[in-house]
């Protein structure tokens, strides 16, 4: 499994980094791990699988 950055997952879903960083703020996704800095890292698969999870369980996905 290899993990993205922030910036590198943000690219593979079309979307800003700060969108995405924002989205885990506010619990709306979960990293597969956050760096001793605070840094999140993605597995891609589990994020979009987190993602469609949260469109189908309301239908929508938060503002980017």
């Amino acid at each position: 499994m290899a993990l993205l950055t922030t910036a590198d997952a943000a690219v593979e879903l079309a979307i800003s980094a700060r969108t995405l960083s924002r989205w885990a703020k506010e619990g709306y996704v979960r990293p597969a791990f956050v760096t001793r800095s605070g840094g999140y890292r993605w597995d891609l698969d589990d994020l979009k699988a987190q993602l469609r999870a949260k469109q189908d369980e309301d239908g929508t996905l938060p503002a980017p």
